[in-house]
């Protein structure tokens, strides 16, 4: 097949106009690991991933734990003579998303005990400090996908450019394997908070990384907060539209009140608020949206198509608003 013919599951969502809202993956931990490309289509089976972290991996994904195991790499990752480690752990209750944990280790090979040892919380020597606020990974697993290559390559060297040229020192790039919707390439998730993009372009970019800008650019790529259920995402948008960058100063939690059998209702609640300012809850009812639901292939490859199903938010309204006083945070 020449490449006229190929098909390729991100120009097809873009020509069927899918929304992308809802799709932003739902973990309680992304563990990150600094590997050097190229990967195979199973990242954790790629060549420079020793045994021990294969097996570590493997364990996890049985025992069916919330953590998504992620390899990253920059430009610098086949030149350095050490290893970094990213733990990102979702924070309880009311959250802006999840806290940072960074180890450096000499090798990869220490990454698997590094690893055990957190999940039994005890603390490792490699564990370090750095001004490091925000970690943006982008795909490029072309292995997995070839949209992800197609276009998450070319984004993430012009993205990187354009934190060069803002001077974001707070602010570090990575190439990612495979985090799902390949469909939405160039797709990428800013950590802390969790959020999800895709169909991203420069333009796009620079107003996420400055919160700057019309909020309802936000509309076109904007996949939704990982630390949310995926149907309770396009009550986030909707809130996000209305109170514009500021929500994003916001601390959240959100969790479904009930569900129809067929699931084409669903009832969500929402409450966010900053630390030490008042709190407000919403609630909502979600519906099917038909216009919106397409069925599609997932991927480049996939064999079939799979029907997506979306939701519109049908009624809003306030239900709480909790004013914190003085006496109240004493």
């Amino acid at each position: 097949m020449n490449a006229m013919n190929k098909f390729f599951c991100a120009n097809n969502s873009r020509e069927l106009e899918e929304d992308m809202i809802g799709t932003a993956t739902k973990y309680e931990t992304y563990i990150l690991v600094e590997c050097p490309t190229p990967w195979g289509y199973e990242a954790f089976n790629s060549k420079w991933v020793p045994d021990n972290l294969k097996v570590l991996v493997t364990e996890v994904e049985k025992k069916k734990l919330p953590m998504r195991f992620l390899l990253i790499a920059n430009d610098e990752t086949h030149r350095v003579k050490e290893t970094t480690l990213l733990i990102y752990q979702q924070q309880e209750g009311l959250s802006s998303g999840y806290k940072k944990q960074e180890f450096k280790l000499p090798n990869i090979e220490l990454v698997a005990g590094v690893i055990n040892k957190w999940l039994a919380g005890i603390t490792s020597n490699y564990e370090v400090e750095n001004h490091i606020t925000r970690d943006i990974l982008i795909c490029t697993h072309g292995s997995h996908d070839q949209c992800c290559a197609r276009y998450g390559n070319p984004f993430y060297f012009h993205g990187q450019k354009s934190i060069d040229d803002l001077q974001l020192e707070n602010v570090r790039m990575w190439r990612s394997s495979h985090f799902g919707g390949h469909r939405f390439a160039p797709t990428m998730i800013d950590l802390p908070q969790g959020r999800y993009y895709g169909r991203l372009d420069q333009n796009s970019f620079m107003a996420i990384l400055t919160h700057q800008g019309n909020i309802e650019e936000l509309l076109k790529v904007y996949r939704g907060c990982g630390i949310l259920p995926n149907s309770l995402q396009v009550l986030e948008r909707e809130l996000m539209l209305q109170l514009g960058w500021d929500w994003f100063n916001y601390q959240l939690k959100g969790k479904i009140l009930e569900q129809s059998l067929d699931n084409n209702t669903i009832l969500s609640e929402l409450s966010f608020g900053k630390p030490g300012e008042d709190l407000y809850t919403y609630q909502a009812k979600l519906i099917k949206d038909n216009l919106k639901t397409k069925s599609l292939k997932s991927s480049c490859n996939a064999e079939r198509e799979v029907v997506f199903v979306k939701y519109t938010v049908a009624n809003l309204w306030l239900i709480s608003h909790k004013v914190v006083t003085t006496s109240s945070l004493v």
